[in-house]
Parts: C-alpha cells; sequence; structure tokens
C-alpha cells in the first residue's frame, strides 16, 4: 500500500546511475595506478552511464529531465543566499543548487574522462585515441595524464560539497535526502 504522505520523485533509472555512478568513480579512483584495466573498465563504465544520463535527462520522467532543474545562474545564486538566510525553498526534485551540482559533476566527469581516455591511448597505446595519440610527442600525453588527474581530483572535491549540500538540505527541511536517492520517495510537505 502506498504511502499517502510520499510522492514518487526518482525513478528506477536515476536512482540506479546515482548509485552506479558512485560506486564506478569509487573504483577508478582508488585503482588508479595499480590496477590499470579495473580503472580503465570503470571509465568506460561510467562513460555510458553518462551517455544513458544526458538521453534520459531530454526524454526521461519528469524530475530527471534538465529542463525541471537546470536553472539560470542568477536563480542559483539567489537560492544559495536563501540557503544561508535559512529561508530557502523546499524543492521535491532537485533544488538550483543542486541542478548547477549535477551539471558541474557531469561537466567534470566528461572531461576527465576525455583526458583520461587521451593519456591512456598517448601512454598505454591503447583505447578509442590510441592511434590519434600514439604519434604525438611524450608531453602530450603526460599533460592528458596530469589534466586527468587535476579533474578526478576536482571531481572529488565536488563530491565532498555535494556531500555538505545534502546533509545541509535535509537538516533545513527536516528530510532524509539519501533515503530518498535509495527509495525514490519524498514526503509531500
Amino acid at each position: 500500500m502506498e504511502n499517502e504522505t510520499e510522492v514518487k520523485i526518482w525513478d528506477p533509472l536515476v536512482r540506479f546511475f546515482h548509485w552506479a555512478l558512485v560506486l564506478a568513480f569509487c573504483i577508478a579512483y582508488i585503482t588508479e595506478d595499480d590496477f590499470l584495466s579495473l580503472h580503465v573498465y570503470a571509465g568506460y563504465f561510467i562513460c555510458g552511464l553518462i551517455l544513458v544520463r544526458l538521453i534520459w535527462g531530454l526524454v526521461g520522467t519528469r524530475h530527471a529531465r534538465f529542463s525541471s532543474f537546470v536553472k539560470k545562474p542568477d536563480e542559483v545564486i539567489a537560492y544559495l543566499k536563501d540557503v544561508i538566510a535559512f529561508r530557502a525553498k523546499r524543492h521535491l526534485g532537485h533544488n538550483p543548487a543542486g541542478g548547477a551540482m549535477v551539471v558541474a559533476l557531469l561537466l567534470m566527469l566528461v572531461i576527465t574522462l576525455v583526458t583520461g581516455i587521451a593519456a591512456y591511448g598517448a601512454e598505454q597505446l591503447s583505447g578509442p585515441l590510441a592511434g590519434v595519440m600514439a604519434n604525438l610527442p611524450y608531453f602530450v600525453g603526460k599533460a592528458f595524464e596530469e589534466i586527468h588527474e587535476f579533474c578526478a581530483n576536482f571531481t572529488l572535491l565536488l563530491v565532498a560539497l555535494h556531500l555538505l549540500g545534502v546533509a545541509f538540505a535535509s537538516l533545513q527541511h527536516g528530510e532524509n535526502l539519501v533515503r530518498a536517492m535509495v527509495t525514490g520517495r519524498k514526503q509531500t510537505d
């Protein structure tokens, strides 16, 4: 029996994407040097997840669509000011700051993936860019590797900010946002 005080927000695909991305990013991050094959497979898996999420962001359910949560920068800034003043409006889906974080994380993950694939092609002569990267000078591959590592670390910083935002919004609005990403449901009021 459905709980009448709850409403379905996050569909199964969004929830699978979220938690699979968490797992795959953790695997990729901790296997960087010692288990290159696992690192590469985790990266390819992340690439597939992002492609599916980008498509779902255009055609998916109401709260999954980018049009429902990607806001203009001035709206995000106004929302953050309201958060600081403890008067932020509660949102059933992503709030404007959460939407901005989704965009930032996706963008950083894409840059991390592209630079990782380029470094893998240049340094290991493997992957989809191996043919393009094979004849470039050594320093080009090293540059892509450095950018890749910076982006992975910056993504980790964004994840930390995301977790702080989730904790703060959960406290400010008296709801468990982690539970909502597990069950797909949030309180209606």
